[in-house]
């Protein structure tokens, strides 16, 4: 049995299953489907040395649309999403949807600039203008493990995304580090990674200490039903 028939039939297997019988909503593709409802709380995060991943990685994303923003899908997404960013294996400060294998416009981040350094999801997300001088910083990525780079990035950006509640288009102005974020996350949006934009690049070993006790568990493995698929 080819592997896409296999996926099919699990998929149908889970949607008929999931939430006791709750049917999911939402127009998302099949293949949409079945990484979402598939994956642990803690989703597998896509990493360029995997050729499969980089093509996820490499590829453009595109908005959601009314009915997918307000699907049980797209609030399963969000909330794996952000479960994922905040994981401890995982530690980051942003996510993009493409590096856990869903090209569409989705990133959760921790909001730095706001009391309690919420971490929040902005779907449709777009960088409307960027703002003031250029400045350079160290930067790393989750799917990029054991590496950082020197990035030149604006120190501010106006923002845009969708709020899935009301379907009206919000925007932001945003400075310093949170801005920096927001552009690197926008960036895999459009399938863009930093070291495109990254004046060097060097070995991080002390990200590779942190991340060996959960590597030895297994915390980084591609899950079987993941292996061979197509994005």
């Amino acid at each position: 049995m080819k592997a896409k028939h296999l996926f099919l039939i699990i998929l149908a297997c889970v949607l008929a299953s999931c939430g006791g019988g709750r049917k999911l909503s939402g127009p998302f593709e099949v293949w949409e489907r079945t990484v979402i409802t598939m994956s642990d709380s803690v989703m597998y995060v896509n990493v360029v040395s995997d050729f499969e991943d980089s093509l996820s990685l490499r590829a453009p994303s595109r908005d959601l649309s009314d009915e997918e923003l307000q699907s049980d899908l797209y609030t399963m997404l969000a909330h794996k999403m952000l479960c994922t960013v905040q994981s401890p294996q995982q530690g980051g400060v942003g996510l993009a949807a493409p590096q856990v294998g869903i090209r569409r416009r989705i990133v959760a981040l921790q909001r730095l600039d706001k009391e309690g350094e919420p971490f929040e999801v902005y779907p449709n997300l777009h960088i409307l203008e960027h703002l003031g001088d250029t400045v350079r910083g160290p930067e790393g990525c989750l799917s990029i493990p054991g590496k950082r780079g020197i990035v030149p990035r604006s120190e501010g950006v106006i923002v845009r995304w969708t709020d899935p509640q009301t379907l009206q288009t919000v925007t932001d102005t945003i400075h310093g580090f949170t801005a920096i974020i927001f552009q690197h996350e926008t960036d895999h949006l459009d399938g863009v990674l930093y070291t495109d934009r990254a004046e060097s690049v060097f070995d991080n070993p002390e990200w590779e200490a942190e991340r060996a006790p959960y590597a030895a568990e297994g915390a980084y493995d591609k899950p079987r039903w993941l292996r061979g698929g197509e994005y």
